[in-house]
């Protein structure tokens, strides 16, 4: 098949949508299939590394329901779109949030191909957000019917979609690689270290929670002088937080600021517990999969995108971060209790093979093969 996916963010930043995108063109491409990522035009200059690009437009700055900057496709000529779309002949064009403007709606309105739409995003529950969907809505419903197939990573994601349309939703979740993360068998069989080190990999924003973390592991801390704390990442509030932190009376919280994926990696193999209490806007949980990949024991805000990720025994690791005090004991128990961590580590091992990519993909293939069947027999 000749497949475009269309990813409306800037493909030079970092993003779970991004990753989501490159990570399906590299399987696909390596399944046979011609792949190709349609995308705003970088500012910044940016190596394709052999994978296949066409950029339209530019990229421009816009702010999001999760108060955040997003660079997005500013308007592409149509001229444009219709060259690219008659030279390329696309089989499948597959929409990574088709919502976000604009180039999707520019490509939507004019395809002649299977057209599937995946929606990765949670809107949050405030007055912000739902202002925002009743502006946006006139701007997305009319985008439906040119559609044919809907996709959602998790149920959380399919509640705006599902508002605007009574359509079938294929659940279909993110993926991760597996064999990227997998922690090296010499340190997994390293014995257990009397300094415990529980880590946060992400942005250091309000709806992250981190400063009922900061609560709760404060609470740790003077109770069990042998753990500590690290964050990684930056964001808005790390000067808040690190004064926070001075304010609860922390001593051994280290913030990192931003790592590259290098240095992830080194963290999640050598860290004792991954905690990622977000108390909103999340609607799956990479992070929750790169750690479970690493075999690393996991503890994890109650919002609906962490509950779609975190079932079976993963329920365990579920928490109310405001909840000073049993998130303190969860964190407690998840890091010593020998017995639970060696099964809580059996189940995610086995768990998290479900969100491969290859298994991934694999679904993806299923939905673009029944989609273009489909399409013909409604033609015949």
């Amino acid at each position: 098949m000749k497949i475009g996916l269309v990813l409306p963010y800037n493909i030079t930043k970092s993003g779970g949508v991004q990753e989501q995108v490159l990570a399906q063109q590299a399987e696909l491409t390596r399944r046979g299939h011609d792949v190709t990522v349609l995308t705003p035009q970088p500012r910044d200059p940016y190596t394709s590394d052999g994978r296949k690009f066409i950029f339209l437009g530019t990229a421009t700055d816009l702010k999001t329901p999760l108060n955040t900057v997003a660079q997005v496709s500013a308007s592409v000529l149509t001229d444009e779109i219709d060259s690219v779309l008659e030279y390329e002949q696309f089989d499948v064009l597959h929409f990574h949030e088709p919502w976000v403007p604009v180039l999707s709606r520019q490509i939507l309105s004019r395809s002649k191909a299977i057209n599937v739409a995946t929606f990765h995003a949670k809107l949050p529950e405030t007055m912000v957000s739902r202002t925002m969907a009743r502006v946006i809505t006139p701007y997305t419903k009319p985008l439906l019917r040119h559609i044919d197939a809907f996709t959602a990573v998790s149920e959380a994601a399919a509640e705006y979609l599902m508002s605007l349309a009574d359509v079938p939703v294929e659940i279909i979740p993110n993926g991760v690689d597996i064999a990227r993360f997998r922690r090296p068998a010499s340190l997994a069989q390293q014995k257990s270290k009397r300094q415990k080190t529980i880590l946060y990999i992400g942005r250091l924003e309000h709806r992250k929670g981190l400063k009922y973390l900061l609560r709760a592991y404060a609470q740790v801390e003077a109770d069990t002088p042998q753990v500590c704390l690290v964050l990684a990442g930056d964001g808005p509030d790390r000067e808040k937080l690190e004064l926070y932190a001075k304010d609860l009376g922390i001593q051994r919280a280290t913030f990192l600021g931003y790592v590259d994926d290098v240095h992830k990696q080194e963290l999640l193999h050598t860290a004792d517990l991954f905690c990622s209490p977000a108390i909103f806007g999340e609607s799956f949980g990479v992070v929750l999969l790169e750690a479970m990949a690493s075999g690393l024991v996991t503890v994890a805000g109650d919002n609906p995108g962490y509950q779609s990720v975190m079932q079976g025994l993963g329920r365990l690791s579920l928490i109310n971060p405001k909840d000073t005090s049993l998130f303190a004991h969860r964190l407690q128990l998840l890091l010593f209790d020998e017995d639970l961590r060696t099964l809580w580590k059996k189940w995610a091992k086995d768990y998290v093979r479900q969100f491969d990519y290859a298994k991934i993909v694999d679904r993806y293939e299923v939905l673009y093969k029944a989609a273009i069947r489909q399409k013909k027999k409604q033609q015949s």
